[in-house]
Protein backbone atom coordinates (compact mmCIF):
# COMPACT_ATOMS: atom_id res chain seq x y z
CA UNK A 1 0.00 0.00 0.00
CA UNK A 2 2.85 2.42 0.75
CA UNK A 3 4.12 1.84 -2.77
CA UNK A 4 0.72 2.87 -4.11
CA UNK A 5 0.73 5.98 -1.90
CA UNK A 6 4.26 6.94 -3.05
CA UNK A 7 3.19 6.42 -6.65
CA UNK A 8 0.27 8.84 -6.23
CA UNK A 9 2.51 11.36 -4.51
CA UNK A 10 5.03 11.11 -7.32
CA UNK A 11 2.31 11.67 -9.94
CA UNK A 12 0.97 14.73 -8.12
CA UNK A 13 4.46 16.09 -7.53
CA UNK A 14 5.39 15.89 -11.20
CA UNK A 15 1.98 16.96 -12.51
CA UNK A 16 1.99 19.86 -15.01
CA UNK A 17 -1.64 20.67 -14.24
CA UNK A 18 -2.88 22.61 -11.22
CA UNK A 19 -4.10 20.63 -8.24
CA UNK A 20 -7.71 21.69 -8.05
CA UNK A 21 -10.38 20.39 -5.67
CA UNK A 22 -11.85 18.34 -8.52
CA UNK A 23 -8.50 16.61 -9.13
CA UNK A 24 -8.05 15.81 -5.45
CA UNK A 25 -11.63 14.54 -5.16
CA UNK A 26 -11.09 12.29 -8.16
CA UNK A 27 -7.89 10.88 -6.61
CA UNK A 28 -9.72 10.42 -3.32
CA UNK A 29 -12.40 8.40 -5.09
CA UNK A 30 -9.82 6.22 -6.83
CA UNK A 31 -7.52 5.55 -3.88
CA UNK A 32 -9.78 5.91 -0.85
CA UNK A 33 -7.25 8.25 0.79
CA UNK A 34 -7.88 11.84 1.93
CA UNK A 35 -5.67 14.68 0.68
CA UNK A 36 -4.76 18.00 2.24
CA UNK A 37 -2.81 20.55 0.15
CA UNK A 38 -1.02 23.45 1.81
CA UNK A 39 0.68 25.82 -0.66
CA UNK A 40 3.12 28.56 0.19
CA UNK A 41 0.82 30.94 -1.62
CA UNK A 42 -1.71 30.39 1.14
CA UNK A 43 -4.09 28.21 -0.80
CA UNK A 44 -5.43 25.31 1.22
CA UNK A 45 -7.41 22.38 -0.12
CA UNK A 46 -8.81 19.27 1.55
CA UNK A 47 -11.00 16.36 0.48
CA UNK A 48 -13.94 14.82 2.27
CA UNK A 49 -15.00 16.27 5.60
CA UNK A 50 -11.43 17.00 6.65
CA UNK A 51 -10.39 20.61 7.08
CA UNK A 52 -6.80 21.80 6.67
CA UNK A 53 -6.85 22.95 10.25
CA UNK A 54 -7.57 19.42 11.44
CA UNK A 55 -4.02 18.30 10.66
CA UNK A 56 -2.09 17.63 13.85
CA UNK A 57 1.42 18.93 14.31
CA UNK A 58 4.42 16.65 13.86
CA UNK A 59 3.39 14.82 10.70
CA UNK A 60 6.65 13.82 8.94
CA UNK A 61 7.19 15.56 5.58
CA UNK A 62 9.43 13.83 3.01
CA UNK A 63 11.64 15.69 0.56
CA UNK A 64 10.49 13.51 -2.33
CA UNK A 65 7.82 10.93 -3.11
CA UNK A 66 10.42 8.16 -2.92
CA UNK A 67 11.04 9.01 0.75
CA UNK A 68 7.37 9.21 1.68
CA UNK A 69 6.38 7.05 4.66
CA UNK A 70 3.03 6.83 6.41
CA UNK A 71 3.55 7.56 10.07
CA UNK A 72 1.69 6.46 13.15
CA UNK A 73 -2.09 6.57 13.27
CA UNK A 74 -3.71 9.89 14.23
CA UNK A 75 -7.28 10.62 15.24
CA UNK A 76 -9.10 13.17 13.06
CA UNK A 77 -12.83 13.80 13.49
CA UNK A 78 -13.38 10.39 15.11
CA UNK A 79 -11.49 8.33 12.53
CA UNK A 80 -7.95 6.96 12.55
CA UNK A 81 -5.64 7.79 9.66
CA UNK A 82 -2.11 6.89 8.71
CA UNK A 83 -0.57 10.21 7.68
CA UNK A 84 2.42 11.27 5.67
CA UNK A 85 3.50 14.39 3.79
CA UNK A 86 5.71 15.27 0.85
CA UNK A 87 7.06 18.58 -0.39
CA UNK A 88 5.81 19.89 -3.73
CA UNK A 89 8.16 21.87 -5.93
CA UNK A 90 6.15 23.82 -8.46
CA UNK A 91 7.44 25.44 -11.62
CA UNK A 92 8.95 28.78 -10.84
CA UNK A 93 7.82 28.52 -7.26
CA UNK A 94 4.16 28.23 -8.20
CA UNK A 95 2.31 25.38 -6.55
CA UNK A 96 5.08 24.87 -4.03
CA UNK A 97 4.02 23.59 -0.67
CA UNK A 98 3.20 20.31 0.98
CA UNK A 99 0.77 17.54 0.15
CA UNK A 100 -0.51 15.43 3.05
CA UNK A 101 -1.98 11.99 2.39
CA UNK A 102 -4.25 10.48 5.03
CA UNK A 103 -5.08 6.85 4.55
CA UNK A 104 -7.91 5.42 6.71
CA UNK A 105 -6.43 2.85 9.06
CA UNK A 106 -9.46 0.55 8.62
CA UNK A 107 -8.97 0.44 4.84
CA UNK A 108 -5.24 -0.07 5.35
CA UNK A 109 -5.88 -3.07 7.59
CA UNK A 110 -8.51 -4.41 5.18
CA UNK A 111 -6.12 -4.10 2.25
CA UNK A 112 -3.38 -5.70 4.32
CA UNK A 113 -5.70 -8.59 5.18
CA UNK A 114 -6.67 -9.00 1.54
CA UNK A 115 -3.00 -9.14 0.61
CA UNK A 116 -1.83 -11.41 3.45
CA UNK A 117 -4.66 -13.85 4.03
CA UNK A 118 -4.70 -15.38 0.51
CA UNK A 119 -0.99 -16.02 0.85
CA UNK A 120 -1.52 -17.51 4.28
CA UNK A 121 -4.37 -19.69 3.02
CA UNK A 122 -2.35 -20.84 0.05
CA UNK A 123 0.61 -21.58 2.28
CA UNK A 124 -1.54 -23.34 4.86
CA UNK A 125 -3.38 -25.35 2.22
CA UNK A 126 -0.10 -26.24 0.55
CA UNK A 127 1.34 -27.28 3.89
CA UNK A 128 -1.66 -29.47 4.68
CA UNK A 129 -1.55 -31.03 1.21
CA UNK A 130 2.19 -31.57 1.58
CA UNK A 131 1.68 -33.28 4.93
CA UNK A 132 -1.10 -35.47 3.52
CA UNK A 133 0.94 -36.32 0.43
CA UNK A 134 4.00 -37.07 2.54
CA UNK A 135 1.87 -39.28 4.79
CA UNK A 136 0.47 -41.20 1.82
CA UNK A 137 3.94 -41.63 0.32
CA UNK A 138 5.34 -42.68 3.69
CA UNK A 139 2.55 -45.24 4.14
CA UNK A 140 3.15 -46.69 0.67
CA UNK A 141 6.90 -46.75 1.18
CA UNK A 142 6.56 -48.34 4.61
CA UNK A 143 4.18 -50.97 3.19
CA UNK A 144 6.60 -51.80 0.39
CA UNK A 145 9.49 -51.94 2.86
CA UNK A 146 7.46 -54.30 5.07
CA UNK A 147 6.76 -56.46 2.00
CA UNK A 148 10.49 -56.61 1.30
CA UNK A 149 11.17 -57.47 4.93
CA UNK A 150 8.53 -60.21 4.88
CA UNK A 151 9.91 -61.54 1.57
CA UNK A 152 13.47 -61.73 2.92
CA UNK A 153 12.21 -63.61 5.99
CA UNK A 154 10.44 -66.11 3.75
CA UNK A 155 13.63 -66.52 1.72
CA UNK A 156 15.55 -67.15 4.93
CA UNK A 157 12.92 -69.79 5.78
CA UNK A 158 13.45 -71.53 2.43
CA UNK A 159 10.61 -70.06 0.34
CA UNK A 160 12.24 -68.79 -2.87
CA UNK A 161 9.07 -67.87 -4.78
CA UNK A 162 9.32 -64.38 -6.40
CA UNK A 163 7.47 -61.40 -4.99
CA UNK A 164 5.16 -59.24 -7.10
CA UNK A 165 6.68 -55.89 -8.06
CA UNK A 166 4.17 -53.06 -7.67
CA UNK A 167 4.34 -49.29 -7.35
CA UNK A 168 6.64 -46.78 -8.94
CA UNK A 169 9.75 -47.60 -10.88
CA UNK A 170 12.10 -46.41 -8.15
CA UNK A 171 14.90 -47.68 -5.94
CA UNK A 172 12.55 -49.90 -3.91
CA UNK A 173 11.38 -51.60 -7.09
CA UNK A 174 15.01 -52.13 -8.08
CA UNK A 175 15.62 -53.57 -4.62
CA UNK A 176 12.63 -55.90 -5.03
CA UNK A 177 13.98 -57.02 -8.40
CA UNK A 178 17.35 -57.70 -6.77
CA UNK A 179 15.61 -59.72 -4.03
CA UNK A 180 13.80 -61.78 -6.68
CA UNK A 181 17.07 -62.40 -8.52
CA UNK A 182 18.73 -63.40 -5.27
CA UNK A 183 15.85 -65.77 -4.48
CA UNK A 184 16.11 -67.34 -7.94
CA UNK A 185 19.85 -67.85 -7.53
CA UNK A 186 19.36 -69.31 -4.05
CA UNK A 187 16.68 -71.67 -5.38
CA UNK A 188 19.02 -72.80 -8.13
CA UNK A 189 21.86 -73.17 -5.64
CA UNK A 190 19.67 -75.19 -3.28
CA UNK A 191 18.60 -77.43 -6.15
CA UNK A 192 22.25 -77.90 -7.13
CA UNK A 193 23.22 -78.72 -3.55
CA UNK A 194 20.37 -81.20 -3.23
CA UNK A 195 21.31 -82.87 -6.50
CA UNK A 196 24.96 -82.96 -5.46
CA UNK A 197 24.00 -84.53 -2.16
CA UNK A 198 21.82 -87.09 -3.91
CA UNK A 199 24.64 -87.85 -6.32
CA UNK A 200 27.07 -88.22 -3.43
CA UNK A 201 24.77 -90.60 -1.57
CA UNK A 202 24.04 -92.46 -4.78
CA UNK A 203 27.75 -92.74 -5.42
CA UNK A 204 28.38 -94.12 -1.95
CA UNK A 205 25.57 -96.67 -2.13
CA UNK A 206 26.02 -97.42 -5.81
CA UNK A 207 29.78 -97.80 -5.45
CA UNK A 208 29.43 -100.62 -2.96
CA UNK A 209 26.64 -102.25 -4.94
CA UNK A 210 28.56 -101.92 -8.21
CA UNK A 211 31.62 -103.53 -6.61
CA UNK A 212 29.56 -106.54 -5.54
CA UNK A 213 27.85 -106.80 -8.93
CA UNK A 214 31.17 -106.55 -10.71
CA UNK A 215 32.51 -109.47 -8.72
CA UNK A 216 29.48 -111.54 -9.71
CA UNK A 217 29.71 -110.53 -13.36
CA UNK A 218 33.43 -111.27 -13.43
CA UNK A 219 32.77 -114.72 -11.99
CA UNK A 220 30.07 -115.45 -14.58
CA UNK A 221 32.31 -114.20 -17.37
CA UNK A 222 35.19 -116.40 -16.19
CA UNK A 223 32.85 -119.40 -16.05
CA UNK A 224 31.78 -118.87 -19.66
CA UNK A 225 35.39 -118.37 -20.77
CA UNK A 226 36.47 -121.56 -18.97
CA UNK A 227 33.67 -123.48 -20.66
CA UNK A 228 34.71 -122.14 -24.08
CA UNK A 229 38.35 -123.11 -23.47
CA UNK A 230 37.38 -126.61 -22.35
CA UNK A 231 35.28 -127.04 -25.48
CA UNK A 232 37.61 -125.23 -27.84
CA UNK A 233 37.35 -128.07 -30.39
CA UNK A 234 33.61 -127.58 -30.63
CA UNK A 235 31.78 -124.73 -32.32
CA UNK A 236 30.55 -122.52 -29.46
CA UNK A 237 26.84 -121.78 -29.43
CA UNK A 238 25.96 -118.27 -30.53
CA UNK A 239 24.03 -117.78 -27.31
CA UNK A 240 27.23 -118.18 -25.30
CA UNK A 241 28.97 -115.62 -27.48
CA UNK A 242 26.09 -113.19 -26.94
CA UNK A 243 26.14 -113.89 -23.20
CA UNK A 244 29.88 -113.28 -23.08
CA UNK A 245 29.48 -109.93 -24.85
CA UNK A 246 26.67 -108.88 -22.57
CA UNK A 247 28.74 -109.81 -19.53
CA UNK A 248 31.63 -107.79 -20.95
CA UNK A 249 29.28 -104.84 -21.53
CA UNK A 250 27.94 -105.06 -18.00
CA UNK A 251 31.44 -105.36 -16.59
CA UNK A 252 32.53 -102.28 -18.55
CA UNK A 253 29.57 -100.28 -17.25
CA UNK A 254 30.28 -101.27 -13.67
CA UNK A 255 33.99 -100.55 -14.00
CA UNK A 256 33.37 -97.10 -15.44
CA UNK A 257 30.71 -96.40 -12.83
CA UNK A 258 33.28 -97.14 -10.14
CA UNK A 259 35.80 -94.87 -11.86
CA UNK A 260 33.28 -92.00 -11.90
CA UNK A 261 32.72 -92.39 -8.18
CA UNK A 262 36.39 -91.72 -7.44
CA UNK A 263 37.29 -88.12 -6.61
CA UNK A 264 40.90 -88.27 -7.74
CA UNK A 265 41.59 -87.37 -11.39
CA UNK A 266 41.78 -90.31 -13.76
CA UNK A 267 44.92 -90.81 -15.86
CA UNK A 268 44.76 -89.74 -19.48
CA UNK A 269 46.48 -91.01 -22.56
CA UNK A 270 46.31 -90.41 -26.28
CA UNK A 271 44.18 -92.83 -28.28
CA UNK A 272 42.09 -92.90 -31.45
CA UNK A 273 38.49 -92.01 -30.82
CA UNK A 274 37.25 -94.11 -33.76
CA UNK A 275 38.72 -97.25 -32.18
CA UNK A 276 36.96 -96.60 -28.87
CA UNK A 277 33.68 -95.96 -30.72
CA UNK A 278 34.06 -99.24 -32.63
CA UNK A 279 34.73 -101.17 -29.38
CA UNK A 280 31.68 -99.57 -27.73
CA UNK A 281 29.47 -100.37 -30.71
CA UNK A 282 30.66 -103.99 -30.60
CA UNK A 283 29.45 -104.19 -27.00
CA UNK A 284 26.06 -102.78 -28.00
CA UNK A 285 25.54 -104.93 -31.10
CA UNK A 286 23.69 -107.73 -29.21
CA UNK A 287 21.36 -105.15 -27.67
CA UNK A 288 20.63 -103.69 -31.12
CA UNK A 289 19.85 -107.14 -32.52
CA UNK A 290 17.59 -107.93 -29.60
CA UNK A 291 15.76 -104.60 -30.00
CA UNK A 292 15.70 -104.86 -33.83
CA UNK A 293 17.51 -101.54 -34.14
CA UNK A 294 19.66 -100.88 -37.20
CA UNK A 295 23.09 -99.51 -36.30
CA UNK A 296 24.92 -97.40 -38.91
CA UNK A 297 28.56 -96.54 -38.12
CA UNK A 298 30.38 -94.05 -40.37
CA UNK A 299 33.98 -93.41 -39.26
CA UNK A 300 35.59 -90.28 -40.57
CA UNK A 301 38.18 -90.09 -43.32
CA UNK A 302 40.70 -88.48 -40.94
CA UNK A 303 41.87 -90.08 -37.71
CA UNK A 304 40.61 -88.53 -34.48
CA UNK A 305 43.30 -88.68 -31.78
CA UNK A 306 42.26 -87.40 -28.36
CA UNK A 307 44.04 -87.12 -25.02
CA UNK A 308 41.58 -88.32 -22.41
CA UNK A 309 40.70 -91.08 -20.00
CA UNK A 310 39.47 -93.99 -22.17
CA UNK A 311 37.24 -95.36 -19.44
CA UNK A 312 35.38 -92.09 -18.93
CA UNK A 313 35.05 -91.35 -22.66
CA UNK A 314 33.81 -94.92 -23.17
CA UNK A 315 31.24 -94.39 -20.40
CA UNK A 316 30.07 -91.18 -22.09
CA UNK A 317 29.72 -92.90 -25.47
CA UNK A 318 27.98 -95.88 -23.88
CA UNK A 319 25.44 -93.63 -22.14
CA UNK A 320 24.63 -91.62 -25.27
CA UNK A 321 24.44 -94.68 -27.54
CA UNK A 322 22.30 -96.65 -25.09
CA UNK A 323 19.95 -93.68 -24.81
CA UNK A 324 19.71 -93.49 -28.63
CA UNK A 325 19.00 -97.24 -28.99
CA UNK A 326 16.24 -97.06 -26.38
CA UNK A 327 14.79 -93.93 -28.01
CA UNK A 328 14.79 -95.47 -31.50
CA UNK A 329 12.74 -98.48 -30.36
CA UNK A 330 11.99 -101.67 -32.33
CA UNK A 331 12.51 -101.18 -36.05
CA UNK A 332 14.32 -97.90 -35.50
CA UNK A 333 17.68 -96.69 -36.69
CA UNK A 334 20.73 -95.27 -34.91
CA UNK A 335 23.48 -93.55 -36.85
CA UNK A 336 26.97 -92.76 -35.57
CA UNK A 337 29.20 -90.36 -37.48
CA UNK A 338 32.71 -89.15 -36.59
CA UNK A 339 34.36 -86.05 -38.03
CA UNK A 340 37.81 -84.72 -37.18
CA UNK A 341 38.50 -81.22 -38.44
CA UNK A 342 40.79 -78.53 -37.10
CA UNK A 343 41.01 -78.54 -33.33
CA UNK A 344 37.90 -80.63 -32.63
CA UNK A 345 36.62 -84.18 -32.95
CA UNK A 346 32.85 -84.32 -33.36
CA UNK A 347 30.72 -87.42 -32.75
CA UNK A 348 27.10 -87.25 -33.94
CA UNK A 349 24.62 -89.85 -32.69
CA UNK A 350 21.21 -89.71 -34.38
CA UNK A 351 18.14 -91.81 -33.71
CA UNK A 352 14.79 -92.11 -35.47
CA UNK A 353 12.77 -91.87 -32.26
CA UNK A 354 10.11 -89.32 -31.42
CA UNK A 355 12.45 -87.24 -29.30
CA UNK A 356 12.23 -86.25 -25.63
CA UNK A 357 8.87 -85.00 -24.30
CA UNK A 358 8.50 -81.22 -23.95
CA UNK A 359 8.46 -81.29 -20.14
CA UNK A 360 12.06 -82.56 -19.98
CA UNK A 361 13.43 -81.26 -23.30
CA UNK A 362 15.10 -78.21 -21.73
CA UNK A 363 16.61 -80.18 -18.83
CA UNK A 364 17.91 -83.34 -20.50
CA UNK A 365 21.41 -82.97 -19.08
CA UNK A 366 20.32 -82.29 -15.49
CA UNK A 367 20.68 -85.10 -12.93
CA UNK A 368 17.58 -87.20 -12.20
CA UNK A 369 15.64 -85.76 -15.17
CA UNK A 370 14.09 -88.56 -17.22
CA UNK A 371 10.86 -89.45 -19.00
CA UNK A 372 11.43 -93.20 -18.68
CA UNK A 373 9.58 -94.95 -15.85
CA UNK A 374 12.57 -97.18 -15.20
CA UNK A 375 15.22 -94.49 -15.86
CA UNK A 376 17.44 -92.81 -13.27
CA UNK A 377 18.12 -89.61 -15.22
CA UNK A 378 21.88 -89.90 -14.74
CA UNK A 379 23.12 -91.15 -18.12
CA UNK A 380 23.13 -87.86 -20.02
CA UNK A 381 24.07 -85.87 -16.90
CA UNK A 382 27.18 -88.03 -16.47
CA UNK A 383 27.90 -87.72 -20.20
CA UNK A 384 27.89 -83.92 -20.00
CA UNK A 385 30.04 -84.01 -16.87
CA UNK A 386 32.64 -86.15 -18.65
CA UNK A 387 32.60 -84.03 -21.82
CA UNK A 388 33.08 -80.77 -19.92
CA UNK A 389 35.78 -82.30 -17.70
CA UNK A 390 37.75 -83.04 -20.88
CA UNK A 391 37.32 -79.51 -22.27
CA UNK A 392 34.52 -80.51 -24.63
CA UNK A 393 30.76 -80.17 -24.82
CA UNK A 394 27.60 -82.09 -25.61
CA UNK A 395 24.30 -80.78 -26.93
CA UNK A 396 21.30 -82.01 -28.84
CA UNK A 397 18.82 -80.89 -31.47
CA UNK A 398 15.62 -82.12 -33.03
CA UNK A 399 14.84 -82.16 -36.77
CA UNK A 400 12.50 -83.94 -39.16
CA UNK A 401 15.07 -86.73 -39.51
CA UNK A 402 15.19 -87.45 -35.78
CA UNK A 403 17.13 -86.53 -32.66
CA UNK A 404 20.84 -85.76 -32.87
CA UNK A 405 23.35 -85.63 -30.00
CA UNK A 406 26.68 -83.92 -30.76
CA UNK A 407 29.79 -84.60 -28.69
CA UNK A 408 32.80 -82.31 -29.21
CA UNK A 409 36.23 -83.17 -27.79
CA UNK A 410 39.55 -81.37 -28.29
CA UNK A 411 41.62 -83.05 -30.98
CA UNK A 412 45.14 -84.03 -29.96
CA UNK A 413 47.69 -82.53 -32.30
CA UNK A 414 49.87 -85.09 -33.99
CA UNK A 415 53.56 -84.76 -33.29
CA UNK A 416 55.64 -84.01 -36.38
Amino acid sequence: MEAQVRNMANILGEAQFPLTPAVLDQLQGLSGAEFVLLELSGRRLATGNIQPGDLPHGIPIAESAADLRLGEAVEIRGQSYLCGGVLLHGRGGEGSGALFILYPQSQWQHALSNAVWPVLWVGLSGGILSVLLASVIALRLSRRIRDLQRRTRLIAAGDFSPMSLEGWNDELRDLGQAVNEMAAKLAKLEDTVQKSERLRLLGQVGGGLAHQLRNGVTGAKLAVQVYLREHAQETPPEALDVALRQLALLEAKLRRFLELGQNEPQPRRTFLLEELIADTLALLTPQCRHSHVTLDWQPGQVSAPVSANPGQIGQMLLNVLTNAIEAAGPGGRVGVCLESTGEWCCVEVTDSGTGPPPEVADRLFEPFVTAKPEGTGLGLAVARQIAEAHGGSIDWSRSAEGTCFRIRLPRQREES
